[in-house]
């Protein structure tokens, strides 16, 4: 097979330039050697006729936590503070290593399935580093860190540091490893602190969850509400610790270009502003926040303001679908909604959000999220969904879920019309057993 290949199109949609009718994108290798019209496209390599389709850029889902696929449905209805403490057990007690790495497997070929090409992923295990480097996928595995309790902040900055010095390792040029102090109700102003300066040192990427809800905002600005009466039962303080959930790690020196926030819910315009001067990327999760219950993120103003933003789904255990162009799609429609402003959120802005955007906020739209000569080939081919298309953004995000013809990176073909091969039988089996196990562990506890 010859390394360069012309793919063609009816629509090719490089992002970063208008859409192109009748186009063709270049790869030779795992590069991207030429986008333009298909009458002017260079001689040489092999033809891929895509016929009535749309290519576009590999899709970036900018927040994952593949290893907890598997409780998709699980934890439906439960307030958030009840919610986490219930993911915790559920993932503690019923699944083990061999399950989470099977179940972040699921989540890649979903995603696969979907056109994502790209996963930022934080997770307290090995699993979703493991998976996304057995299946070829683009990635952050950012590592996650817990401890509460100030007086452990040492211990768990270790551990960390132990556990990412094991990754590195075996990080790739597809996948990288970051850090991951995982929110307010979580990690004390000491360990915050501690990675923060550690991360800077050794020059990780950093990813915390901050601002996503009414109940972590009561716990920051006012050391009440559930989170501080669950850590007030375990004898660690709840002081007041800012106006906004913002201040944690903006006191901890994280609100710096390298971090990704994400969720930024529950953020003031002040916040977005200090959000916009640092540089920090935004991972935007609408289905989840929904799902949550938890509101409607400033996006619309986070936009203006010029923030770094790309869209994410969050873990199956909040969110019943890995489809950026759903997030997308509800992306626009919620701010429309808030706003009152029906042309909030363009069809072409949603979209950017799911590529480029997504890129910018993860630090990699050096590499991916437009098809631009000299970039990764990462690229997925949608079905055309109808005859005529007056706006392919349009199409994209609010026509009929267009099926997933091909899904490439780095110049590999990983899904081809619904068939995803890395996925293997045993990993299959595996999510259905631990799946089964995990509805009979729910309902032994909603019978209790």
């Amino acid at each position: 097979m010859a390394a360069r290949v012309r793919w063609h199109a009816r629509w090719v949609v490089p992002v970063a330039t208008p859409p192109i009718e009748q186009g063709t994108v270049i790869t030779d290798g795992e590069r991207i050697e030429w986008v333009g019209p298909r009458a002017q496209a260079p001689a040489g390599g092999r033809d891929e006729d895509l016929g009535d389709a749309i290519l576009t850029p590999g899709l970036v889902n900018t927040h994952t936590h593949l290893d907890l696929t598997v409780l998709r449905g699980l934890l439906a209805g439960l307030p958030f503070f009840d919610w986490v403490r219930t993911l915790v057990r559920a993932s503690g007690e019923v699944l083990d290593d061999v399950d989470r790495e099977a179940s972040a497997a699921l989540g890649i070929a979903e995603g696969l399935l979907a056109g994502v090409t790209t996963y930022a992923d934080t997770a307290p295990n090995d699993a979703p580093f493991n998976a996304m480097r057995a299946m070829g996928v683009r990635g952050i595995a950012y590592r996650e860190v817990f401890g509460p309790d100030p007086g452990d902040a040492g211990k768990s900055l270790a551990l960390l540091q132990d556990q990412v010095a094991a990754m590195r390792q075996r990080a790739t040029d597809l996948v990288r490893v970051g850090v991951s102090p995982h929110a307010p109700y979580s990690v004390s102003d000491a360990l915050y602190a501690a990675v923060a300066q550690w991360a800077a040192a050794e020059r990780l990427p950093v990813a915390v969850h901050i601002a996503e809800s009414a109940d972590e905002t009561s716990l920051v600005t006012r050391g009440a509400g559930a989170f501080a009466t669950f850590l007030q039962g375990r004898g660690i303080a709840t002081p007041p610790r800012g106006g906004e959930a913002l201040d944690v790690i903006a006191n901890a020196s994280l609100l710096r270009r390298d971090t990704l926030l994400v969720h930024c819910v529950e953020v003031s315009a002040a916040g977005v502003a200090r959000i916009a001067d640092a540089g920090c990327g935004v991972a935007h999760c609408p289905a989840s926040n929904a799902w949550l219950g938890n509101g409607v993120a400033p996006l619309l103003a986070m936009l203006r303001a010029g923030v770094k933003v790309g869209l994410g789904s969050d873990s199956m255990a909040s969110n019943d679908r890995m489809d950026i162009l759903e997030e997308a799609r509800f992306a626009s429609l919620a701010q429309r909604t808030a706003s009152g402003q029906p042309e909030a959120v363009s069809a072409q802005q949603a979209f950017r959000l799911a590529t480029l955007g997504g890129a910018e906020a993860l630090g990699l739209d050096a590499e991916v999220g437009s098809l631009e000569a000299g970039k990764a080939a990462d690229f997925a081919v949608f079905a055309a969904p109808s005859a005529e298309i007056g706006d392919v953004y349009e199409a994209l995000v609010f026509g009929p879920r267009p099926r997933t013809l091909r899904t490439v990176v780095a110049g590999r073909e990983l899904q081809r019309d619904g068939q995803v091969s890395a996925l293997t039988p045993a990993q299959r089996a595996r999510t259905d057993a631990a799946t089964e196990r995990l509805q009979r562990w729910r309902r032994s506890q909603q019978s209790v």
